[in-house]
């Protein structure tokens, strides 16, 4: 049975239908300006990737928070260095913007139609003489598999800015990638990485390590060399900031290896560098939208048993933590769908997958999914600031058929809750692969 007091907060939350979220006026999305007060970091996450409701409603929100609330940025759970050739090209419109999306996106999340559309706004408000919005990713390289496009990237600046270490950083540290797979094709691919960096052997995966820590030190330490000498500044900060990216990315697969025998709790290494590249986004942008999964935005620990058995800190912890009421949170529920999900079939080579649509039910009895779905027809948008104390008793949020445990109304601002979930709009086919 409903208790009453949820069914009244209900009555007050922003209702959104059911309509595509193109069709929602601004007027209907101002109760948000509420939530989200003066905070300069404005975090959206999805209970689950590939699902079209999220990625629109993603797109409909940088749009009004552009328009009504100062927004200059998207940042992405996407690689950090890979992301600047989506903002390049939303820069300079020059190149195929469906190359700079299968380049520019890691996880395959840019194989969609809603992430195009997101791009395309940003060229065109940037060709219409709109104030410009940037894109950045925020996340380790190459869907956590590899540190090498980080160390690319800062190599290629090094061709330019000093020559001699360049070449010895492509002499020295980029031949101990050769065990990377070749084929990069398949959606599985960063898996096969993963396990080729694990089958590497220890002297040689502590020379990389060594190497890259080096590479970090020397390019942060000889930034204003480079900068007297005319650098140009983006381009050195870029370098910098790949640098300790490509650090965050060694040492977050060194501790894959400690995991048989540690006797220690884990650290999260990947969310302390993308809360780390956020802070580093902040000092360039006045106010970001940031748009990741639910685990990932959470002001308290990540946990989901038994995938996830053990509290880990989030990169939205490390966040509030670091900036206070800067930070805001809108979480995502939904009640039932269609979810795009994928898994090797016999035939798949190695580093493939074959997708398939699986459906969601109604979420377990006890979820704030399924709280809110019994409460409330259709979409809408809920401050927990007002929560009644039934909120409390929920257990945490779904992701896509698992449970994501969680203090709902201290991991959370507020909740955007989806009636029902669709499939993304991909162009990776029923085979796993894309044009």
């Amino acid at each position: 049975m409903t208790d009453d007091a949820l069914t009244d907060w209900l009555r007050s939350a922003a209702p959104l239908g059911d309509a595509d979220p193109d069709d929602v006026s601004d007027d209907e999305l101002a109760p948000l300006l509420d939530v989200i007060g003066n905070a300069r970091v404005i975090a959206l996450g999805e209970s689950m990737h590939r699902t079209h409701e999220f990625l629109a409603w993603r797109n409909r929100l940088l749009r009004f928070l552009v328009e009504h609330a100062g927004v200059t940025a998207i940042v992405l759970e996407s690689g950090f260095p890979e992301a600047a050739v989506v903002d390049r090209w939303v820069r300079s419109g020059e190149g195929r913007l469906r190359t700079a999306l299968d380049d520019g996106v890691t996880y395959h999340f840019g194989k969609c139609q809603e992430t195009l559309d997101l791009v395309t706004w940003l060229r065109a408000r940037r060709v219409s003489g709109g104030s410009p919005v940037a894109f950045y990713g925020m996340d380790i390289p190459a869907s956590a598999a590899t540190a090498l496009p980080a160390i690319t990237e800062v190599v290629d600046v090094l061709d330019r800015l000093d020559p001699e270490y360049g070449a010895h950083v492509r002499r020295t540290l980029l031949p101990f990638f050769r065990h990377l797979p070749s084929d990069r094709s398949g959606l599985a691919w960063a898996a096969t990485a993963i396990r080729s960096y694990l089958d590497v052997e220890e002297p040689q995966r502590h020379r990389l390590t060594a190497g890259i820590n080096a590479l970090a030190e020397r390019v942060r330490a000889r930034a204003v060399d480079y900068l007297r000498d005319g650098a140009d500044p983006d381009a050195v900060a870029r370098a910098v900031r790949s640098a300790e990216v490509a650090r965050g990315a060694d040492a977050f697969l060194a501790a894959m290896l400690d995991g048989p025998t540690r006797t220690w709790p884990a650290a999260n290494i990947r969310d302390s560098t993308m809360a780390d590249t956020v802070e580093w986004i902040l000092r360039r942008e006045q106010r970001v939208l940031l748009f990741a999964a639910n685990g990932h935005i959470r002001r308290t620990p990540y946990l989901a048993p038994p995938f996830v058995p053990a509290p880990l800190t989030t990169v939205g912890a490390h966040l509030a933590h670091r900036l206070g009421a800067d930070y805001r949170v809108i979480g995502t529920t939904f009640g039932a769908g269609d979810a795009w999900l994928h898994r090797p079939s016999p035939d798949d080579a190695p580093g493939h997958s074959t997708p398939f649509v699986q459906l969601l039910d109604v979420a377990d009895d006890g979820t704030l999914d399924a709280l809110l779905a019994d409460a409330r027809q259709g979409s809408f948008l809920v401050d927990l600031a007002t929560a009644p104390p039934a909120v409390d008793s929920a257990t945490g949020t779904r992701n896509g058929p698992e449970i994501e445990l969680a203090d709902v109304r201290a991991s959370f601002d507020a909740i955007l809750h989806v009636a029902r979930i669709t499939p993304w709009h991909t162009w990776i086919d029923d085979r796993g692969r894309w044009a």
